[in-house]
């Protein structure tokens, strides 16, 4: 490594999307900060300016994808909000690999951005729920869309690893087959009971 090379400098957006290159290329595991720095060609030590440990610079992966949110949806009902918000997250998390795994560990942790909560949060509150219903539904629909994906990368990747579970094929072949429609009804189920509390009450 040549020393003007070493020398150099790199912005934190530098690192964050030389990070996310990994992610997607070799997933979370193998996101390590030594493997950073030498795809950067710095020493690990440089990567600590701009994060100063790994969940830092998680949270900011994070935070990017949360950011690639985008319902497109003006609808002003209720119900039509939500379940294009879930469906938006989905296929944010989607588009990287490990998305859901990075994303529910760094909520967890109480780290990175709200902005995917706080999406979900409005779309439910324009149902005219009281808060405490809009918090619990929204952690509740939160959960679901992390962990359906979650579920849904890891068969992914298991499918890809040649991982199969003779006694489980067939059922996981019928739920490889439309993934999206095993969503939908998810999502469907809770904004159903969301409904039935709005005009029961």
């Amino acid at each position: 490594m040549g020393t003007a090379r070493a020398n150099r400098g790199h912005t934190r957006d530098e690192v964050a999307r030389a990070a996310m290159t990994i992610l997607d290329a070799y997933g979370l595991p193998d996101l390590t900060m030594r493997r950073l720095a030498a795809a950067l060609e710095v020493q690990p030590s440089a990567l600590y300016w701009h994060f100063p440990n790994k969940q830092s610079l998680l949270a900011e992966l994070s935070d990017r994808i949360i950011a690639e949110v985008d319902s497109g949806s003006a609808d002003p009902e209720w119900t039509s909000r939500v379940r294009a918000e879930a469906s938006a997250l989905r296929r944010a998390l989607l588009a990287h690999r490990d998305g859901a795994e990075l994303v529910a560990s760094t909520f967890a942790l109480g780290l990175g951005s709200r902005g995917a909560h706080d999406r979900l949060a409005a779309a439910i509150a324009a149902g005219g729920f009281d808060d405490e219903s809009v918090r619990r539904a929204t952690s509740a629909l939160l959960h679901f869309v992390l962990g359906q994906v979650l579920h849904e990368q890891q068969r992914q990747q298991y499918r890809q690893l040649g991982v199969h579970n003779d006694a489980d094929a067939s059922v996981a072949l019928r739920q490889d087959d439309a993934p999206e429609a095993e969503f939908a009804f998810g999502v469907d189920l809770l904004v159903g009971g969301l409904e039935y509390r709005r005009v029961g009450v």
